[in-house]
């Protein structure tokens, strides 16, 4: 890290002479080809040709996993369209947000992938641009704006046209300065990818944990009791419409919302705050410590669990939310968050929301949830090794926010 650090030192002494030096072309002058894909009834089953997909960019990563298979035998016929080393992938038809993500393309051996339709392919023109430079390029936020600039909003989704594409402006410095601005971008990226790779083990172990203590729900082979939830809930309630005049940045309290709970945790990162009114709908949908909550619209089945730090300094949930006290000598409610995002416990909101007339789960939804009972000393075994998990993952996301940091800062520098 200390190394990663000195090398954006010393590039922000020589950062303003190096870009002063860049010439100044156009998307269209830096590649020799950019084009969209080809044309081929496609289905997401093994068999024939593998074919890009607007989902196989995915996460700014080229994902093999995540491609269709175009239904042909002979892929001579499409030979121009099989993508080469050092190809870039472009989204030029997709919703807003998602325009101009761009992702390199590096080929395995033997491998032939065709480039299918709604994803542009971009041959860099290489004595003047490194592809890997572009890829980092296109992710900057002048670049980004450009992007917004020609693009054209319809019903469904946005585009915009190969044609303005090529009158973007780049900034292109010597091939020398790129390859260095590659490596050091590299070497920040594979540090936060590690780190994400971290918290995505970190999440498979306490899914592993889960299995070994409690067996898969789905099948219950330690033949745990199994109750509707109603049988432990002492209190059940959902929140306040209409507090929006309520809110305000100077408010001394929290009003929690459907975005900040998730995968068990209730976070207090960009928490609403809220001057609550002293009456008896705030007296109602004010949180208690251990209050379990569940996202009952949109998307169905959001769990957290409220800490002590929330419940001291005051919180209420609007009305996508309902908040459920139960009895903790049976049910431990981070063992019933747990429960709920397994997917023994999504199965279960997938198919009351499918039945139910209007989307959205009712009080009687809510109450007839089945759960596995194990006894209260296992329950909290888990949720002790989970809290134990989640100390490691506040570690392990600070270095990854750190490392987030230095990129931000290098793209900055480089671009802007």
């Amino acid at each position: 890290m200390k190394m990663i650090k000195n090398n954006s030192a010393v590039m922000a002494d020589t950062t303003s002479d190096l870009w002063e030096k860049m010439n100044k072309l156009t998307v269209g002058e830096c590649f020799f080809q950019i084009r969209n894909g080809a044309n081929i009834k496609q289905g997401v089953a093994d068999g024939g040709f593998p074919i890009t997909r607007i989902e196989t960019i995915a996460n700014d990563r080229f994902n093999r996993d995540r491609m269709g298979y175009a239904g042909i035998t002979d892929a001579d016929k499409y030979r121009s369209y099989i993508l080469e080393d050092g190809d870039l992938l472009m989204s030029h038809i997709n919703s807003v947000q998602y325009l101009g993500r761009t992702v390199l393309y590096h080929k395995q051996e033997n491998e032939k992938i065709i480039h299918g339709m709604n994803l542009l392919a971009m041959k860099a023109n290489r004595d003047i641009l490194n592809p890997a430079y572009a890829q980092y390029y296109f992710r900057s936020i002048p670049f980004r704006e450009q992007i917004r600039q020609i693009t054209k909003k319809s019903v469904n989704q946005a585009s915009f046209t190969v044609s303005d594409l090529k009158k973007i402006p780049m900034q292109v410095p010597s091939l020398l300065e790129q390859c260095n601005a590659v490596e050091t971008l590299d070497r920040v990226n594979k540090l936060l990818e590690l780190h994400q790779h971290q918290l995505q083990k970190l999440d498979e172990l306490v899914k592993a944990r889960f299995v070994e203590l409690f067996g898969d729900p789905k099948i219950n082979p330690n033949n745990y009791l199994v109750c509707p939830l109603s049988e432990y809930i002492s209190f059940l309630t959902s929140g306040s419409r209409g507090w929006a005049q309520y809110c305000t940045d100077n408010g001394s309290e929290w009003f929690i919302t459907i975005k900040n709970v998730k995968d068990c945790h209730i976070s207090t990162d960009n928490m609403q705050p809220i001057d609550a009114p002293d009456n008896a709908e705030a007296k109602r949908t004010k949180v208690q410590e251990g209050d379990l909550l569940i996202s009952i619209t949109a998307d169905l089945g959001r769990t957290g669990v409220v800490t002590k730090k929330i419940a001291e300094h005051g919180a209420y949930i609007n009305q996508h939310l309902t908040c459920i006290r139960l009895n903790k000598t049976v049910l431990n409610p981070l063992y019933v968050a747990y429960f709920m995002e397994s997917p023994a416990g999504k199965e279960q909101f997938e198919l009351k929301n499918q039945s139910a007339v209007k989307a959205g789960l009712n009080f009687n939804s809510i109450k007839s949830l089945r759960i596995m009972i194990p006894s209260i000393n296992e329950q909290n075994m888990f949720v002790e090794f989970l809290n134990q998990t989640d100390k490691s993952k506040v570690a392990v996301q600070k270095s990854l926010d750190e490392a987030q940091l230095l990129f931000d800062s290098l793209m900055q520098q480089y671009f802007g």
